[in-house]
């Protein structure tokens, strides 16, 4: 095999985390490789035993090889798996035998660029297999594996064929500049381009909720000193994350932990409390507590239930959204004395104790529903776009609105057809039939070796 090979190879599992390791090879020189490797030509997608020898005859290891031959394989070339033992050391001799043979490393992510550029999946499909791997809770999974079974792909190809045709129509009259649009197609188009319009802003909708499943929920614990903020995120994290003291003030900078509620990831941030007259630490620690206030999507306001209700610092105040805020009565196993007004009446309210662990189910239970008012789709249209689609849906949806307007205003077809152009462009960025290959690069290098 020649050393200028484009055959790859990469351990796809970390050796030493499991009793096996696993490594993937593919390019075109992989059926040689693994006949040169095991003395026969395997048959596709069979599991075969087999001693494992480095180029001067040392057996390395007993494992299990499986060949996949191309088209019908992951990256749409031919492929070899080989099971290991998971010695860290057993699978860097293969790897380092498997190089000295003409293979090359491969990059991050480039298995499933190969995939993509083969045609084996979309781009969509692709960014799924990132988002499988990173998911932390069931609807971040279950919308992985939607958007790889091709629920995205599905509608950026719907869009794309409608726009393609209302195009089509458009750029007939391109050749005709002295000929009005008749009445009727003009009516034909407006729908068109309408009915577009929506599709895009409907998925756009779901980018916010598609954020919260990649990356958790952020919700910010804020309250005055020894309220309890602390001892409340020990007990939704399980564990004795922050430091509790009678003390007030312990905590002055913030501490972020990710758990699981329901079927949601969740990201806890604890804060410094919000003292009317801080110290110069105290105020900077609530300078961070505001910052995190304003990105937050869901604010738990924790005060002391055996106290009458104390004022917020107006800085707080005027950051707080009362749809993203859940009012959190802690020290409910003392005399209850918080009554809920002014700015917050008619906020939701959970009674808890978090010295005791009580009321803490009634309030994950508050959490997930938060958690769930986000998604804008039911759950059998799954379907959450990223940073990426969003930028790229906002650029349809306003060169949608441009091609409205001139459809209305009766502008130039030339132009009508630059706005359509410019949609489409931005509807096969999302599915990867516009050729960026800065794009792709970029894009692919974020994915971990192996895929």
């Amino acid at each position: 095999m020649s050393a200028h090979s484009d055959t790859i190879a990469a351990l796809a599992t970390p050796a030493g985390t499991a009793a096996l390791a696993v490594l993937r090879i593919s390019g075109p020189d992989t059926l040689r490789l693994c006949t040169e490797l095991f003395g026969k030509t395997p048959l596709p997608r069979q599991v075969s035993r087999g001693n494992y020898r480095d180029r001067q005859g040392a057996v390395v290891d007993d494992v299990l090889f499986t060949f996949f031959a191309g088209p019908k394989s992951y990256t749409g070339e031919d492929t070899l798996e080989i099971s290991c033992h998971g010695n860290p050391f057993i699978a860097q001799r293969i790897l380092e035998d498997l190089h000295a043979r003409g293979c090359r490393p491969a990059n991050p992510g480039e298995f499933t660029q190969r995939a993509f550029l083969s045609g084996r999946m979309d781009l969509t499909q692709a960014e799924a297999v990132m988002d499988l791997i990173h998911a932390r809770s069931n609807r971040a999974l279950e919308a992985a594996n939607r958007q790889l079974a091709g629920a995205l792909a599905r509608e950026m190809e719907a869009a794309i064929e409608e726009l393609l045709g209302v195009l089509a129509r458009v750029e007939a009259y391109i050749d005709f500049p002295d000929e009005d649009l008749p009445p009727e197609d003009v009516d034909i188009l407006r729908r068109g381009v309408e009915n577009l319009r929506r599709r895009a802003g409907r998925l756009l909708a779901t980018s916010h909720y598609g954020a919260i499943l990649r990356e958790g929920m952020k919700t910010v614990l804020i309250g005055a000193p020894n309220v309890g903020k602390s001892s409340l995120l020990n007990q939704l994290v399980g564990r004795d994350r922050a430091l509790v003291s009678p003390e007030a003030g312990t905590t002055r900078d913030f501490i972020e932990e990710q758990i699981v509620v329901g079927s949601h990831s969740v990201r806890l941030i604890d804060t410094a409390g919000l003292n009317p007259t801080p110290t110069e630490l105290e105020r900077r620690g609530m300078e961070k507590t505001l910052e995190r206030l304003g990105e937050a999507d869901l604010v738990l306001l924790v005060v002391d239930g055996s106290q009458p209700a104390a004022p917020l610092p107006d800085s707080a105040a005027a950051r707080l959204v009362p749809d993203k805020t859940l009012v959190v009565a802690n020290k409910a196993d003392l005399p209850h004395r918080f009554v809920a007004g002014g700015l917050l009446a008619g906020l939701e309210t959970v009674w808890v104790s978090a010295l005791q662990a009580a009321g803490i189910e009634e309030l994950t239970q508050a959490i997930e529903r938060r958690a769930q008012s986000f998604q804008v789709t039911g759950d059998e249209e799954l379907v959450a776009v990223s940073a990426r689609h969003a930028h790229a849906l906002e650029r349809a949806r306003k060169a949608l609105e441009e091609a409205v307007a001139k459809i209305e205003s009766r502008g130039a077809v030339e132009l009508l057809a630059s706005d359509l152009r410019e949609a489409l462009e931005a509807f096969g960025e999302i599915s990867g039939r516009v050729d960026n290959e800065r794009m792709l690069d970029a894009l692919f290098a974020t994915f971990c070796i192996g895929k």
